[in-house]
């Protein structure tokens, strides 16, 4: 398998910790240990003193795997693999394809969505959104793009880098397609539970399609991207026999203080997630405003769900220029387009930090600096 250079993440590994603000992150504020395990129940607790830091097992700790399947309806412990969120996919996508068959996949993306696939030896078609419709990804589009040697659909919701979230009724078409097709769908959520409205949260594709491979993880909605820890889910027997087996050649197992830790969260989500969105919103009112003063800069779309937004330079400006000098001029950092190989006019703006406010208000003091998106 050849894959290319994973764009995004070496652009972050050249900025994301040399940069002073970080205004592109895409997870939640990295949550404390110790306000973690003062969380923790007395079962948990004595599982984090008493811990042993010796191998765990494979498909992931027996408690940790019950409280993972109970945040889904109709899913038991037996159908969650524990994995770490970026191998979930490798893992899945490789057990699912064979060389010359055809994926279709949401984007603009995170890369490994489409570009394992590729290196697979498939061919992979892009559903792209409508900008000019809040970023919608439109069905008959996705319908449009099915043939014959299809085997996957991957689809992203809440989707990264728009924040878009479809409604319920555009879901279940997609989910129906993958049906009528025969097709395998894999369902990335990572920023599940992160709907500004809870009456918009979707139910997740494991629920709902027999076909259908759901992933979700501790990085991006409960702020602990540094347990490295996720799971992919599905009630396909075979695949998921097939997916525990591919898993000996990556991790083979997880990190014991991790599986703990997460245990913790899970038992604790409700208290977390409401921390977590109480800050967003408050960055999205902030961000509202920020766009009003400046729209003759920006197009900005509210997103609908998670910690990320792609704003748009007006005119002829090119978002990676923009960002460059940001890094050189302001010392903040921001995610161009470029690195999605979309085109060079958006901009990944992430709003899931306690810190973004002192970061926009930087933002606003260099743009006031006589900073112009179009070079004269």
């Amino acid at each position: 398998m050849k894959l290319r250079p994973f764009q995004l993440e070496r652009y972050f590994a050249q900025y994301e910790f040399s940069v002073k603000y970080l205004l592109s992150s895409s997870d939640c504020d990295g949550l404390p240990q110790s306000e973690l395990l003062a969380l923790a129940d007395p079962e948990a607790k004595s599982l984090w003193d008493n811990l042993a830091l010796g191998y765990t097992e494979s498909l992931g700790h027996p408690l940790l795997r019950q409280e993972i399947a109970g945040l889904y309806q109709g899913i038991n412990p037996d159908q969650c693999l524990v994995v770490v969120p970026e191998e979930g996919i490798f893992i899945a996508v490789s057990c699912i394809l064979e060389p010359g068959e055809h994926v279709i996949c949401t984007f603009p993306g995170y890369q490994s969505l489409y570009e394992i696939a590729r290196g697979a030896g498939c061919e992979v078609s892009l559903w792209k959104p409508e900008e000019k419709n809040s970023w919608r990804f439109n069905l008959d589009s996705l319908e449009g793009l099915i043939k014959p040697e299809t085997k996957l659909i991957i689809a992203n919701f809440p989707h990264n880098p728009t924040g878009y979230l479809p409604p319920k009724a555009d879901y279940l078409r997609m989910i129906d397609l993958a049906r009528q097709h025969n097709l395998w769908l894999f369902s990335d959520e990572m920023y599940r539970y992160l709907e500004y409205d809870p009456n918009d949260r979707l139910p997740s594709a494991c629920e709902l399609y027999e076909k259908a491979v759901s992933l979700f993880g501790m990085s991006k909605t409960f702020g602990m991207a540094g347990v490295r820890l996720g799971w992919v889910v599905t009630r396909e027997a075979d695949l998921y026999a097939r997916m525990a087996a591919f898993k000996d050649y990556t991790t083979i197992c997880s990190s014991a203080p991790s599986e703990v830790l997460s245990l913790i969260a899970l038992r604790s989500r409700q208290e977390i997630i409401q921390r977590h969105l109480t800050r967003i919103q408050r960055n999205l009112d902030l961000l509202d405003g920020f766009f009003e003063d400046y729209a003759e800069r920006f197009e900005w779309v509210r997103p609908r769900a998670g910690t990320i937004a792609f704003p748009r330079l007006k005119g002829d400006a090119d978002a990676h220029d923009f960002c460059q000098r940001l890094i050189k001029e302001a010392n903040i950092l921001l995610l161009p387009s470029t690195v999605y190989d979309y085109d060079r006019h958006h901009f990944r703006l992430g709003f899931g930090r306690e810190n973004m406010p002192e970061a926009l208000e930087k933002l606003r003091e260099y743009l006031n600096g006589g900073y112009a998106l179009i070079p004269s």
